[in-house]
């Protein structure tokens, strides 16, 4: 130290944080202010900043007291703190260490209130479209409270002396305490799965804002509108105004006004229904009434009174109309007659057998007309044959020859004259049965031919 006098900066913050931590009026400090930059960190834990019109200070809730807090704190916000103020030695700054928080010139519960009254009527958990109406005739109603309070002993006189026929069904539940809010959410979770109620009260007698607390909890609201079954919100008196009052579909002032919001009276509903009766009965009385008028002018109309003339002019149309049904019949069936000769000569031309006798026939007729032709032409050519033979018979040299006619050949002529020939000429000399040789012996010459 002696040789080097310069401090760390953590040496310089660590002694401060010493000196604070000696101070025992910065132990526990009673501070108010207005919030300014409030940080509501997702671990739970709040920072923010406490100042007034001259100073500020850098402050922290951590989220073991932040959990007690009742409302949410804002900006903007004055608020009484108790806490203590330290020094953060990461930033070397002094800051507050708030363990509680009160809103400052109004209450915690009643800030907390407000600020879930604002934002559940943002969403739209009170808008009225969402009402259920309440049923006239119930045959069960569901009853939320604690088992041994007031309240039930309340709500069971109250609908067995008004309704004695609608059954109570109760759904026992801690109404004030820690265990307050998860009991009534679990029982109107319950409630809400039976399918055999038909309404649903929940409530709790009075008491003061902390007894009835539980009935402000989001929790509760939200079970509350979720509820497919119509709810009565009826907590403490009529004085008492709670979340669970704007988010039911009705709100009782209390556990008795409830139970007759949920149930008719029987008197009443005795009278209404004598009532309904007498206008039931009238309303037939005089609608039989009108219908016996009705009756009898249909009786003494003229259709009644002359049925036959009403349907005279339908016979005769009638007759007429199977008159000129019978005819277009007997047309149709004419032409269809028709048109099946025509369809069946059709399909006989076409028929193959038909066709097959057809061409056999012809057949037989050219068989016919060529053997004719055959016969006469081999008549005619035998004629002409037989014509030819005789003339070959008439101009046939060895018929002649039969004759005594004779054939010359003088070597291999033949010879048709005398000129020529001379003395000593060796001839051939053909007969009719076979030939000689001859020698000219002479030729003499006929006078024509010298």
């Amino acid at each position: 130290m002696a040789n080097n006098p310069y401090l760390t900066v953590q040496a310089v913050t660590k002694y401060i944080k010493r000196k604070f931590d000696a101070d025992r009026h910065l132990r526990n400090v009673y501070i108010k202010g207005e919030l300014s930059n409030v940080k509501l960190h997702p671990s739970g834990h709040i920072y923010f900043t406490l100042k007034d019109e001259k100073s500020r200070i850098q402050s922290a809730m951590f989220r073991g007291n932040a959990a007690n807090l009742k409302f949410r704190p804002e900006s903007g916000m004055k608020v009484l703190i108790i806490g203590d103020i330290n020094v953060y030695e990461s930033s070397g700054q002094y800051q507050l260490y708030a363990q509680s928080m009160e809103p400052d010139g109004v209450g915690a519960l009643f800030l907390a209130f407000e600020q879930l009254k604002e934002q559940l009527g943002k969403e739209g958990l009170f808008d009225p479209r969402w009402k259920q109406p309440l049923p006239w005739i119930p045959r069960k109603v569901g009853v939320i409270t604690a088992k041994s309070g007031a309240a039930f002993r309340d709500i069971c006189s109250t609908i067995g002396r008004r309704f004695p026929m609608a059954e109570i069904v109760l759904f026992p539940a801690a109404v004030q305490g820690k265990q307050a809010v998860p009991s009534i959410v679990e029982a109107i979770g319950q409630a809400g799965q039976r399918t055999d109620l038909d309404v649903l009260i929940v409530g709790r007698g009075g008491g003061s804002i902390e007894d009835l607390w539980a009935f402000n909890d989001e929790a509760v609201a939200r079970a509350l509108f979720s509820c497919r079954i119509p709810t009565i919100s009826a907590v403490g008196h009529e004085t008492d105004t709670t979340i669970a009052d704007f988010v039911a579909d009705r709100r009782a002032p209390t556990p008795t006004a409830a139970a007759e919001m949920a149930v008719p009276a029987q008197d009443e509903l005795a009278g209404r229904i004598l009532d309904r009766k007498r206008v039931i009965y009238r309303f037939l009385a005089s609608r039989l009434q009108t219908e016996q008028k009705r009756l009898t002018r249909l009786k003494d109309s003229y259709p009644f009174a002359y049925p036959d003339r009403l349907y005279r002019p339908f016979i005769e149309k009638q007759a007429l109309l199977e008159e000129r049904l019978t005819r277009s019949r007997n047309d149709l069936l004419s032409r269809k007659d028709q048109e099946l000769g025509r369809t069946v000569s059709r399909l006989q031309y076409v028929n193959p057998l038909v066709r097959v006798q057809h061409g056999l026939k012809e057949l037989l007729a050219s068989e016919g007309r060529l053997t004719r032709a055959v016969t006469h032409s081999t008549a005619v050519r035998q004629e002409r044959f037989m014509t030819g033979i005789r003339m070959l018979q008439a101009l046939n040299p060895l018929h002649v020859m039969e004759r005594g006619f004779t054939i010359i050949y003088n070597g291999q002529d033949l010879v048709k004259s005398a000129t020529g020939m001379k003395t000593g000429d060796i001839v051939d000399v053909r007969l009719q049965d076979g030939q000689a040789k001859a020698e000219i012996i002479s030729v003499t010459l006929t006078e024509e031919e010298s």
